[in-house]
């Protein structure tokens, strides 16, 4: 017996199954490198961004390169760009008014953060769903397949271990592909969620350490409201 006679052998409804378990587990591995490049990208892009963002660089002239790339910013640097372009737009409209521009230029990053974060965790729910329902599929391939094997030998005199045998263990090929299946995507699911929320908080500290820095340089023109 081989997995493929196995399977060759299988009723029409357990290879179903088989089938889409197998494609479970094949859109899984595309999401998960797929996530995990980007992930990784996005990490990597936001430590090389604060480097230069710390790195003393008048804030006018990093707006002013991040504007020229507008098209393609990502992470870090959009919210560092929207947050940036509202506090100038604000402080231009009304600059005796900090506190609005202070809350302008905080809520313009909230949401290109919240955009980002979306981005992120695109297709990583899938795993989830894929990691929970793939071991019950599998279950159900495999009670339908015994309860078909058995039914077919109900007509016969001699059972013997020879001839059940073949039935159930390709009924029992479903739920073991339906745990390839499920491992891998909990197992990354876990691990992508872990690094997208480790994102996120850098992302939130950003957010509070620029506008700490905006908050500053918009009171720095009020001197009164100080």
């Amino acid at each position: 017996m081989s997995i493929i006679g196995l399977f060759m052998q299988a009723g029409l409804f357990v290879k179903f199954v088989m089938l889409v378990l197998l494609g479970f587990s094949i859109s899984s591995w595309a999401i998960i490198i797929q996530r995990t490049r980007v992930l990784s990208s996005a990490t990597n892009d936001a430590e090389a961004f604060e480097d230069r963002f710390w790195s003393g660089i008048e804030l006018s002239r990093l707006y002013q390169e991040s504007h020229d790339r507008r098209d393609s910013l990502i992470g870090s640097e959009q919210i560092f760009y929207s947050g940036f372009k509202e506090f100038v737009r604000l402080h231009r409209a009304n600059s005796d008014a900090p506190e609005a521009i202070i809350d302008g230029s905080a809520r313009a990053m909230r949401i290109a953060m919240n955009r980002e974060m979306e981005t992120l965790e695109a297709y990583i729910p899938f795993l989830g769903t894929v990691g929970s329902i793939s071991p019950y599929i599998g279950l159900l391939g495999t009670v339908w397949g015994i309860m078909h094997s058995f039914i077919s030998l109900a007509g016969e005199k001699q059972v013997s271990l020879q001839t059940v045998a073949p039935g159930i263990a390709e009924a029992l090929i479903a739920t073991a592909i339906g745990l390839f299946a499920a491992i891998p995507a909990v197992m990354a699911y876990n691990r992508l969620n872990q690094r997208v929320n480790k994102l996120e908080q850098n992302y939130d500290n950003f957010v509070e350490e620029f506008t700490a820095i905006l908050h500053r340089q918009a009171f720095s023109h009020n001197p009164a409201k100080q």
